[in-house]
């Protein structure tokens, strides 16, 4: 495919535009095969490229080989999961008739939305582009794809691999900071898939409604942990201190306010100091090797800044915090005794930071949790069913996963996004696929 399906100046940006529009009638058009045909063009490109994308993460984000792998593994398995399953998606789903109306044949054909702009985010710079854009492609659209800037490495690479596995008239990448995403935030495209911040996601839904395109918002929040008294404690600290840790805190995902019954919070927090000193020391030595760098300077002095007010206002350091600038990185931290006021309890942390509260009553955590944003995900560690059970019925979230973080969002068979402040709109697997088409309802009367 031709280099010119990357695209950095915005005064070409409507010329661009233009193109791709024109295409849809076309696309719309397109059958199974074609559409899984570009799907393994684009992985064919993807591995072609493995090693220049473990090299770009490494640059942007020092992540480490198995954490750069596995973004790129996990964008081929969504590449494959779709070409097995596109010929089921794209049937027509035939319904049940209502009486009185006379209908021969109720059915859902299954459309493409048009022009969609996708915005790439830096933590996962490559899987965050090429996971939103299997399911773009999987229904027929086209798209403008901006990779975030602040992996400029990764943004490069990126473009490269959509322009040598996409047509210009198809899937186009433009890479640009903020003053491109405004003005590509000026086209009257058809749907808009955002990954990032709450504040952002707002001006992406502004710009949005000027044009009503319908949105997908993949944002954050802070996602509480709840432990519960007779659980096993070592067990939930450890993939809890993982989770939270994995890529210095830098993950939509990850546990921010774990909730641990008061008589069980020295021996989480024990277990969870075991768990990173595992992880990230040897010989009581951080260990920069294992960790990826936060993304620039501003936020690492964020976090910095978050820690010092709770400390500030009362809160114990009970392990790590100390701060490498020079290596734009920071050893994990666990923060206990933190007052109400303290602004990392209101702000998503995306550091590497364990903020353990503790309940007397689980009522006390599900009054906290009424006044939080609905999170993007609640953890839950019991073997009790009936405590499982009460939790879920006294919360909101985007997902659950209970005994473990993170994993529903890896599920295939399961719909993975936000409800409200943290996110609007549902993918992965068919999800994807139903999210990026227009599901076209059809009555034949008799």
């Amino acid at each position: 495919m031709s280099q010119t399906s990357t695209v950095q100046s915005p005064d070409k940006l409507d010329v661009l535009f233009t193109g791709l529009k024109a295409n849809c009638r076309m696309m719309k058009h397109t059958s199974a095969a074609e559409r899984i045909e570009r799907l393994l063009r684009l992985k064919s490109a993807i591995k072609s490229r493995r090693s220049d994308i473990v090299r770009a993460l490494a640059k942007d984000l020092a992540k480490p080989e198995q954490d750069c792998l596995s973004e790129i593994n996990s964008s081929l398995a969504d590449i494959d999961f779709a070409v097995a399953n596109l010929e089921q998606w794209m049937q027509p789903r035939v319904v049940e008739k209502s009486p009185g109306l006379g209908a021969v044949e109720n059915k859902i054909h299954y459309e493409p939305k048009g022009v969609v702009l996708l915005f790439g985010a830096w933590n996962f710079p490559f899987a965050l582009v090429i996971q939103p854009l299997v399911p773009i492609i999987a229904a027929g659209n086209v798209a403008i794809v901006k990779p975030n800037e602040l992996a400029s490495a990764t943004s490069a690479v990126c473009a490269e691999i959509i322009a040598d596995s996409c047509a210009p008239t198809e899937v186009v990448a433009v890479e640009g900071g903020v003053d491109l995403a405004n003005e590509l935030l000026k086209l009257p495209v058809d749907h808009i898939f955002f990954t990032g911040s709450p504040s952002v996601g707002r001006t992406v839904m502004a710009a949005a409604s000027q044009h009503l395109a319908s949105v997908t918002l993949e944002l954050g929040g802070k996602n509480p942990v709840v432990v519960d008294q007779n659980a096993d404690i070592e067990a939930a600290a450890a993939k809890i201190a993982y989770h939270r840790t994995i890529n210095s805190g830098q993950v939509c995902l990850c546990p921010e306010n774990i909730w641990i019954h008061e008589s069980q919070r020295d021996r989480f927090i024990a277990a969870a100091k075991a768990t990173i000193q595992a992880m990230y020391y040897k010989d009581g030595k951080f260990l920069v090797s294992a960790q990826s760098k936060i993304i620039n300077d501003r936020n690492l002095q964020r976090i910095q800044g978050y820690l010092a007010d709770a400390v500030g206002k009362g809160a114990t350091l009970a392990f790590g915090g100390d701060a490498h600038p020079e290596l734009q990185t920071m050893e994990p931290a666990i923060l206990v005794d933190i007052p109400n006021e303290a602004i990392i309890l209101d702000n998503e942390i995306f550091g590497p930071v364990l903020c353990v509260r503790t309940y007397q009553n689980i009522d006390e955590v599900y009054t906290r949790l009424d006044t939080e944003p609905t999170p993007l995900a609640l953890y839950v560690f019991s073997e009790n069913e009936d405590f499982v059970e009460e939790v879920l019925a006294n919360s909101r979230s985007g997902g659950v996963t209970v005994n473990n973080c993170m994993l529903h969002a890896f599920e295939q068979n399961l719909p993975f996004g936000g409800a409200q402040s943290s996110g609007t709109g549902r993918y992965h697997g068919v999800y994807g696929f139903q999210e990026l088409s227009n599901q076209r309802s059809i009555l034949v009367s008799a």
